[in-house]
């Protein structure tokens, strides 16, 4: 059979990809530490499971509306309202099969083929393959370790033409585990005032999961910023429910015009998220919400942990994590140098190979990132702090070990 050009030309997921090798390689009993999935290692709230689990004995196992139940919307509503200060009614809510899924939609709303979407990089690996499949043309704005992996007003305002339609952020970030300040948002947006023909769509998945003295900005609660924003979210991280795939978008612009071509979209696509999770989207923005700050602060000890373990790697340059989480070190002071088991390390793909091979842990190549990100590794720290401090131990170990010298930088962060 024909494969279409389409698919053909999207790679699959390399932090999916990372997470089945290292359940595969565990399966057999070996012993490795996995820094690569990108989920919560707690299990949901009983309150949220029950919800869903008298769904089903109630019944609610027929078709759902596609935007999802009237009460699941105003409880996303109240919730973006209360919390993020987004002035939404249920109206501009729409539920979808998980956070992921409601950015490609949203992309698929909102560009047309030749459009151009702004990105600041490193990024999480499906925004490129998304924007590709809406015919958009990706426009990378690299930012490097040292600025923490934030652009400035100033790259904004240079990469914007008038054939600009999204700007996409991700803040806190995937995979650099910093954040935008409300004082750098607010750069941002006095930008984006200035042209009022692009669409910005914020990903907010990891909004809850901030270590700072400071809370994540919804960028849609700026007021010149509301009816030209598309808020996404979701339970995955927040709740650990990443396997329950329950995604939103906010989107009060336009008489609600980008919900209703997403709601239109799905309905020919997938018609609505499960009915019986429905009551347990309700659960967990209102009752499930006690469980939160305690997986909140354990991620915090955790970020705090693995920054300082790293800061020991010499020559390794690593931003603090600030949100989400994840830690992004640029390991390319080893370019260049020979590993234990005799591997020429020359990128990050044969970096995290070698690593995997030879001491049993498991990072995601920043390749697939952009930006910067060949240079760098993704670790994800949702995993116990033992496993944090003996993974990060043999990493040191092994660095060690290297010999040769490093080669010379070309773009240093």
């Amino acid at each position: 059979m024909n494969i279409s050009k389409r698919a053909a030309a999207i790679p699959p997921s390399s932090t999916l990809a990372i997470t089945a090798k290292v359940r595969e390689m565990k399966a057999r009993g070996a012993d490795v530490i996995g820094f690569g999935a990108g989920e919560p290692d707690f299990t949901t709230p009983a309150v949220i499971c029950d919800a869903a689990i008298d769904a089903l004995h109630d019944g609610q196992t027929h078709y759902a509306p596609t935007p999802g139940t009237p009460a699941a919307r105003e409880a996303v509503a109240a919730k973006l309202r209360e919390e993020n200060g987004i002035d939404c009614t249920a109206d501009h809510i729409t539920i979808n099969n998980g956070a992921k899924f409601t950015v490609y939609l949203a992309l698929q709303a909102l560009v047309d083929p030749g459009d151009e979407v702004v990105l600041p990089t490193p990024a999480w690996v499906s925004y490129k393959p998304m924007i590709e499949l809406a015919g958009g043309t990706l426009v990378e704005l690299p930012a490097v370790a040292a600025a923490d992996f934030k652009i400035t007003p100033a790259q904004l305002e240079a990469a914007i033409t008038p054939r600009t339609r999204v700007f996409l952020l991700n803040s806190p970030s995937n995979p650099c585990g910093t954040m935008y300040t409300p004082d750098e948002l607010r750069g941002l947006v006095a930008v984006l005032e200035r042209h009022e023909h692009v669409t910005v769509v914020s990903d907010e998945i990891y909004e809850q999961l901030v270590y700072g003295d400071e809370p994540a900005l919804s960028v849609g609660s700026i007021d010149s910023m509301r009816d030209r924003t598309v808020t996404i979210n979701g339970l995955s991280k927040t709740f650990a429910m990443t396997g329950w795939r329950i995604g939103y978008a906010c989107a009060p612009g336009g008489g609600g015009a980008v919900i209703k071509a997403i709601n239109t979209m799905q309905s020919q696509m997938t018609s609505s998220i499960t009915s019986f999770t429905m009551p347990a989207v309700e659960a967990a923005l209102t009752d499930g919400r006690a469980e939160v700050e305690g997986m909140r602060r354990t991620f915090a000890g955790r970020a705090e942990l693995i920054h300082g373990l790293i800061r020991q790697w010499e020559g390794v340059v690593c931003p603090r994590p600030m949100g989400a989480f994840y830690i992004f070190p640029d390991i390319s002071c080893t370019f260049g140098r020979v590993t234990p088991g005799g591997v020429v390390i020359e990128s990050a793909l044969n970096f995290a190979s070698a690593l995997l091979d030879e001491v049993g842990v498991a990072v995601v190549p920043g390749n697939d990132f952009l930006g910067p990100g060949p240079r760098h590794v993704r670790m994800s720290f949702a995993i116990s702090e033992e496993q944090i401090a003996e993974g990060c131990g043999r990493v040191r170990e092994w660095l060690g070990k290297l010999t040769g010298n490093a080669a010379p930088a070309s773009n240093p962060a």
